[in-house]
């Protein structure tokens, strides 16, 4: 999904609600933020500022504690989610808004320049093909009266407006003494009272006391579900185990504690029970206060001691000491718990929560925290599998390509190799090696698919290159043999396969059901360095042609299209041999650059890539590749879809 060029506005909830636009402010403030892990932070302490300097300024019932309180989480939450989904610079703005124009009220907005992500409401329809979207807003409709999303040309504004008449405080939090989250004097949200429900959303006024009571019970479980839904949806498919744990942060606090930390443990010796201590210990990777002035003070303190649990334990939550010297002097008191986190019977790590000012937790809260505990353990999981995978391609993918590239007398190359999947094995290679006798050969192919299989053919082509070559086989007698071998390589694995499930006692697949035909594109060619030149023998199979750049700016096709290799038996590949005086460039790309798309235009329609070639006359081998990397990024909005790979030979 592209840009939205048009303003378009959405309402998902109040939607008889005037839009926030075009209401006169009585008190704006406005600020950019980078999008990181601090921009949140970063916001509150503006919004917080600011609601201090109007509630000086303004009548004393207009900006109440509640008010700030409800603000602060609100900013929080559209901050959060605009650097986790957009991940681009965010606009943080908050104002006061009299009657006259709309309806009053307090508007936070924050806007971020990644539009084609849409923001989820209860009410959008959600396309199954999207991954992601955003999250984290349902507390948000709670708290707001109404609340939208506004798209522009290159932005998109999440906003919410708060009343200022407190139509909706007084009701809202029956569980809780009233107290605002109030970090000002360099506390957090430590006043709160024992209640879970107010913590997870709003109640009713008007009711019994008996239906109030049961309003409450039915609320918990609505309310507890819809927060561990949310947690849910923003854990699954984080990759890195240290964002888990800033996400965890985030979650808990203010909503269920006053501070949260979370340990990991090194998955390399892992957790060696509470008497027997692990060199360096379980890694403090993150700590969460609800007033940034206190955090460090309390990793100070927590890093002192990391909480050992006993292996009997399991996930069940178990008191710890309060460390009261590090939250100051109305933290003095207060109740902490540690959780661990215990994924696929591995335990991971240990979460621990606190709240100041209470002799223990409630059991709702206590045995939400369990159930959260249990996601985030299942997320950090994940994420090591990921990190555990992303590592093997890595190695893979260092072995499929050459250390280094050989240098050609009377040559100069340059090459760009950017797959596009950076954790995995790319379906694109290259080399350049020294064949012997005077010779050179360098190779560049595109393997048919990606990962895996595509490791295992290049794992298969690149070496018998490289062993044909040396053993003096010529250009097109090493792809012919690089041909049988690749066909008679598909076969025996298909003839493997079928016996597995013969085996098995399963149906043999026909053959376009079985394993697929490892097809490979390939340009291949031999330098031959003489005096005044270069001479080069190349054979292209099923491979973009390689271009010819001469010094006054003239460009020409070499060679011919042939057969990919894979594919056909006995078919027989031909070259054709050509000389590189001093000043000539020889270019050979992959199909990431000639199939390189903007909307349904190709990079190569109309001879683009010659057209490109043409312009990088006189430049040398290294600014042309850099030149012509260049163009194909900014021929599409979007990154390339495909793996990208260009080699340069300039005759010297």
């Amino acid at each position: 999904m592209g840009v939205i060029p048009t303003q378009r506005e959405t309402v998902f909830r109040a939607p008889d609600a005037p839009a926030h636009e075009g209401a006169e402010p009585r008190a704006a403030v406005r600020t950019t933020l980078p999008g990181g892990p601090l921009a949140a932070g970063a916001a509150r302490r503006l919004v917080r500022e600011a609601l201090d300097a109007w509630s000086r300024a303004e009548e004393p019932d207009t900006v109440t504690e509640r008010l700030a309180d409800d603000a602060l989480v609100v900013v929080s939450e559209l901050v959060t989610n605009a650097v986790v989904h957009a991940g681009t610079d965010v606009e943080v703005a908050c104002r006061l808004q009299d009657a006259e124009g709309g309806p009053a009220g307090l508007v936070v907005e924050v806007t971020d320049h990644h539009p084609s992500r849409a923001v989820r409401g209860d009410s959008a329809e959600r396309p199954y093909d999207i991954p992601e979207y955003g999250r984290g807003l349902r507390l948000v409709a709670t708290l707001a009266t109404a609340w939208g999303i506004t798209y522009r040309s290159g932005a998109k504004t999440v906003w919410a407006m708060l009343p200022l008449d407190g139509g909706l405080d007084d009701t809202r939090d029956g569980g809780r003494d009233g107290d605002a989250l109030d970090d000002r004097a360099g506390e957090g949200a430590q006043d709160r009272g024992p209640g879970g429900a107010g913590l997870l959303g709003p109640e009713c006024s008007g009711f019994t006391e008996g239906a109030r009571a049961a309003y409450d019970r039915e609320w918990r479980g609505r309310g507890a579900l819809s927060f561990l839904a949310e947690a849910s949806d923003l854990l699954a498919g984080q990759l890195d185990e240290d964002l888990v744990a800033a996400l965890t942060g985030q979650l808990l606090v203010p909503r269920l504690a006053d501070w949260c930390a979370v340990w990991l443990e090194d998955e390399a010796t892992g957790w060696q029970g509470p008497e027997t201590p692990v060199a360096g210990g379980p890694r403090l990777a993150r700590v969460w206060h609800g007033s940034e002035s206190r955090t460090e003070e309390l990793r100070r303190a927590l890093e002192k001691d990391p909480p050992r649990l006993p292996e009997s334990v399991r996930s069940r939550p178990v008191p710890l000491p309060w460390p009261g010297e590090a939250l100051g002097p109305r933290g003095t008191t207060g109740a902490a718990l540690a959780y661990r986190l215990i994924a696929g019977g591995r335990p991971l790590g240990t979460l621990v929560i606190g709240r100041a000012g209470l002799p223990c937790f409630p059991d709702e809260v206590t045995g939400l925290v369990e159930d959260l505990s249990r996601r985030v353990a299942l997320a950090i999981g994940a994420a090591r599998q990921y990190a555990r995978q992303a590592t093997i391609s890595r190695v893979l993918q260092r072995g499929l390509l050459p250390g280094a590239v050989a240098e050609i007398p009377g040559v100069r190359s340059a090459l760009v190799y950017e797959p596009r999947d950076k954790g995995g094995p790319s379906g694109d290679f290259y080399d350049i090696f020294p064949a012997g006798r005077g010779r050179w050969c360098f190779a560049l192919g595109d393997v048919q698919g990606k990962g895996p299989e595509a490791a295992v053919v290049i794992g298969l082509a690149r070496p018998w290159l490289r062993l044909l070559a040396r053993e003096g086989y010529a250009v097109p007698d090493v792809l012919d043999r690089l041909n049988q071998l690749l066909l008679d390589d598909a076969t025996e694995s298909a003839d493997a396969a079928a016996r597995a499930l013969v085996a098995a006692g399963a149906p043999v697949p026909l053959a376009h059901d079985g394993p697929h035909a490892r097809f490979l594109s390939l340009l291949y060619g031999e330098l031959v360095p003489f005096d005044g030149g270069v001479r080069c023998t190349l054979a292209a199979a099923g491979h973009p042609l390689p271009l010819l750049l001469g010094p006054a700016g003239d460009v020409r096709t070499m060679a011919r299209s042939q057969t990919l290799l894979g594919v056909v038996e006995d078919v027989t590949y031909a070259c054709e041999t050509f000389e590189l005086h001093p000043g000539d460039t020889l270019l050979c790309v992959t199909d990431g650059v000639t199939e390189r798309r903007s909307g349904s235009r190709q990079f190569d329609d109309g001879d683009g890539l010659a057209t490109a070639l043409a312009g990088c006359a006189g430049l040398s081998a290294e600014l042309t590749a850099e030149r012509i990397r260049t163009l194909v990024h900014a021929f599409g909005e979007r990154p390339p879809e495909d793996d990208l790979a260009l080699l340069v030979l300039r005759a010297e």
